[in-house]
């Protein structure tokens, strides 16, 4: 008894544990809740009141199912994502999941640029100058060479993000509409399966399995840090999508009743239309916090996930602890990302009108992200770890129900 006793780690030292591993889950989790992925949750509100609120709280433990996937793969092969597919089931299939990051990190790169230059010109800045200064700030963060500094910096910039619960508190929603919106589900109106299905879009996207998983394997962690990860990403899972139902409770208790018919598809919209309720200082100044938060994590998860993934598929040198000038084609990979992001919307302005559909598209490619995790679950894993028994049909089974909806949502409001 007393040497079990002895085994046992203490208080302390299981916090210790905790400390070394935080991270990487709650800052995938809080750059899943994107500028595009805060539209999506404003709109929602507008159009269908609490209809949608509901489906964020179902989504937390499908968004912690494939995190957890993911955390498992890279602690126990301490490789990346790309670099498991290529490695288990040839370059052929590594270059397709490389192909769906390159598709899903576009379009995300579109709407947090926009969403950047979007809080700008709430200021009078011009788009060229607020882009510019955001470019510039991700370089600098990257340059420095250390995966941990990075991590330190994303969380800093994500927690802006809670001022969206100010937002809802201040909209003094009422409890019995919540309550009584949540159970009152349009199935057969294409118009909500359509933003249902950007709503599953916005919660599992191919660029959060690719940092979380490259992340770890960068961090060095391993399978002894199994437990510590799994809360990492579960209070992540959790965060973030409290945050989407924040934003969507603000935007159904004021702009949802009173302006139902109002578009939400830029930053700018969206603190015009809730200066009637918070006043034009502060809601300014409470949406423009929250949406530069989620638009530069989500910058820097998404594009580091692509300079990891193609790193992993073609096997450059693909780790933040190289210093630049050792890992040439990650930087300048991570670089033209940034660079290539605040152009195109510089160029584009109304390019922001893509927010919804970007996590429509996002839903569409749920069934090769989750495929890929799946898989690689049964097959890369050591045998002890693996994904097996009932656990494995779970797993399964609410993989498939998601997609299903998802891909059915997205087409039959595409129809």
């Amino acid at each position: 008894m007393q040497a079990t006793d002895a085994s046992r780690p203490s208080p302390a030292s299981r916090l210790r544990r905790f400390l070394v591993v935080f991270g990487p889950g709650l800052v995938v989790m809080l750059a899943d809740t994107d500028v595009g992925s805060v539209i999506t949750a404003g709109q929602s509100g507008v159009q269908w009141g609490y209809r949608l609120l509901g489906l964020q709280f179902l989504l937390v433990p499908i968004l912690y199912i494939a995190q957890e996937l993911t955390v498992r793969l890279g602690l126990f092969t301490g490789r990346g994502h790309g670099e498991l597919i290529r490695d288990t089931f040839g370059k052929g299939w590594a270059w397709v999941s490389a192909l769906g990051l390159g598709v899903a990190v576009t379009g995300a790169l579109l709407t947090e640029f926009s969403g950047v230059a979007g809080v700008g010109e709430l200021y009078g800045l011009p788009r060229a100058a607020s882009l510019s200064i955001a470019a510039v700030a991700l370089l600098a963060v990257v340059i420095t060479g250390s995966y941990r500094r990075v991590e330190r910096v994303a969380i800093a910039v994500g927690l802006f993000e809670l001022a969206f619960f100010f937002v809802a508190w201040a909209a003094h929603p009422s409890v019995a509409g919540m309550l009584k919106g949540s159970v009152d589900i349009p199935f057969r109106d294409r118009d909500y399966l359509y933003l249902a299905a950007a709503n599953i879009g916005a919660v599992i996207m191919p660029w959060m399995v690719f940092y979380q998983q490259s992340a770890v394997a960068d961090k060095r962690l391993t399978p002894e840090h199994l437990r510590a990860a799994r809360w990492d990403t579960a209070a992540g899972a959790l965060l973030t999508q409290l945050i989407m139902a924040a934003v969507l409770i603000a935007c159904a208790a004021t702009i949802g009743l009173r302006k139902p018919d109002a578009s939400l598809e830029t930053v700018g919209d969206m603190a015009q239309a809730l200066t009637p309720f918070l006043g034009q200082t502060m809601g300014n100044l409470v949406f423009g916090l929250g949406v530069l938060g989620a638009g530069m994590v989500a910058a820097i998860v998404v594009s580091l996930a692509f300079a990891w993934g193609l790193g992993e598929v073609t096997g450059y040198r693909h780790s933040l602890e190289f210093h630049p000038l050792r890992a040439r084609w990650f930087y300048g990979v991570y670089a033209a990302c940034v660079v290539a992001g605040a152009v195109l919307v510089g160029v584009w302005p109304d390019l922001v009108s893509l927010n919804v559909a970007v996590q429509v598209m996002n839903a569409l490619l749920l069934p090769l992200v989750l495929g890929f995790l799946i898989a690689l679950a049964v097959r890369a894993l050591p045998a002890a770890h693996r994904l097996r028994g009932w656990y494995l049909w779970l797993v399964v089974a609410v993989s498939a129900v998601t997609c299903a909806l998802g891909v059915f949502g997205a087409l039959a409001g595409l129809a």
